[in-house]
């Protein structure tokens, strides 16, 4: 394997010192990486961002984390579950605080959902425009039905 001797830095990561090799040495795969790779996704950073906090570049990123990589798009609801879970956990255990961040976090999902039930709605017939005439006529109608006296002979409306 390597002949330069590993240590733990500041962050608690494992760093292999100089082996008086030249080169940068090889990336080696670990958990708390991994870890770090799905949080900074569920968290919305970039690869290239995850890439410079690892100290890695981002072909090493993709070639070791990318099942990590792959799984991008649900990395943010895996970790809103965690966290749910969690205060669920601390709630059962009879904790307010976490009673009352659950009841936050389902308000704020009721809020989605009405939000988006609004988008998914069709648009009103009043997207089409109308013309000068039509106006007009919408116009003397609806006069027509508030004041008796102007109600048209023959005229009739659409």
């Amino acid at each position: 394997m390597d002949s330069g001797k590993t240590t733990i830095d500041l962050f608690g990561d494992c760093v292999t010192l100089p082996s008086g090799r030249r080169g940068r040495p090889s990336h080696q795969w670990s958990k708390s990486n991994a870890d770090k790779v799905i949080m900074g996704l569920a968290l919305g950073y970039k690869a290239e961002e995850i890439a410079q906090g690892l100290h890695i570049s981002l072909p090493t990123l993709r070639k070791y984390y990318f099942s990590e990589l792959r799984a991008a798009s649900m990395q943010r609801t895996r970790f809103e579950l965690w966290r749910a879970k969690v205060l669920a956990d601390e709630a059962n255990k009879g904790n307010v605080g976490a009673l009352k961040e659950l009841g936050k976090i389902m308000e704020k999902r009721d809020r989605l959902a009405a939000e988006q039930a609004l988008k998914d709605q069709p648009a009103d017939a009043a997207a089409e425009p109308i013309g000068k005439k039509e106006a007009a006529r919408r116009a003397a109608a609806e006069k027509a039905i508030s004041d008796p006296d102007l109600t048209p002979g023959v005229y009739r409306t659409h």
